[in-house]
């Protein structure tokens, strides 16, 4: 069998930019955190056949749950069938290379040079999807940006990479981080930062204790793991042609 490591720098380690520019004439599907939930992503991908379908992964396929190694094996090769129609966006989970943190089960486990060979090539993972609609897909966050294509000129460790890998969000003004290396942004942060990007939604996993709609209904977070998260494993559907005026225009399907 193929190393992890190797698999994923064949899958992920040709990146074409921070920012995927997603078609607007096909079905979309936005996965949440699977968190070593093999059976969840294995529903997906047969669920949801490519290139019939375009696959957003939020982030945070590994640690936490059992089979980490077999959730990234079945993307990564997802990815090789089908590379225009199955995308990884980084979540903090796979920013090893960037920001060690704990719990780090799976990455722990691998070794030191195995863990650094797939740390440096899942490095390169974009931070955001743009579908035409008007939605911004991250794991964490909107950055602080003047416009969408600034985010192709992000650095991995700066403040608006951080805001999209390990961003929070809150109701509350003045909340404060639940750690140093999570920051939170309240509803005129997040206000401020999608009408300068021209986002009217935003589609984020990253914190299961969230509402799943905020700040009316402009944001959905999502998650789609048994292991982590707190409610079913979903996904969001965005048809082509179907407007978006809000997070609720979406359709959640339990998988």
């Amino acid at each position: 069998m193929e190393s992890i490591d190797r698999l994923a720098d064949r899958a992920f380690g040709q990146t074409r930019g921070r920012l995927v520019r997603l078609p607007d004439d096909r079905p979309v599907v936005f996965i949440g955190d699977v968190h070593g939930d093999l059976d969840a992503a294995r529903r997906v991908l047969e669920t949801f056949p490519q290139p019939e379908y375009n696959l957003v992964f939020l982030g945070d396929l590994v640690d936490r749950g059992p089979d980490s190694d077999g959730v990234l094996r079945a993307v990564a090769e997802a990815k090789l069938r089908a590379d225009r129609s199955v995308h990884l966006l980084m979540g903090n989970h796979e920013a090893w290379a960037v920001q060690p943190f704990r719990p780090a089960d799976f990455w722990e486990h691998l070794g030191i040079e195995t863990s650094r060979r797939l740390a440096d090539a899942l490095r390169i993972l974009p931070f955001a999807a743009w579908h035409p609609a008007g939605l911004l897909a991250v794991h964490g966050a909107p950055p602080d940006l003047p416009t969408l294509d600034a985010i192709n000129g992000v650095e991995p460790g700066t403040k608006s990479w951080r805001a999209m890998t390990w961003g929070d969000l809150s109701q509350a003004r003045g909340a404060r981080p639940l750690a140093p290396i999570r920051p939170v942004f309240d509803r005129a942060a997040f206000e401020a930062r999608t009408d300068r990007l021209g986002a009217r939604v935003v589609v984020r996993s990253h914190q299961p204790f969230a509402p799943q709609y905020q700040f009316d209904d402009r944001c959905l977070t999502l998650f789609t793991s048994s292991a982590y998260g707190n409610g079913p494993r979903q996904v969001a559907l965005l048809s082509p042609g179907y407007p978006v005026r809000t997070a609720g225009d979406l359709e959640l399907i339990e998988i």
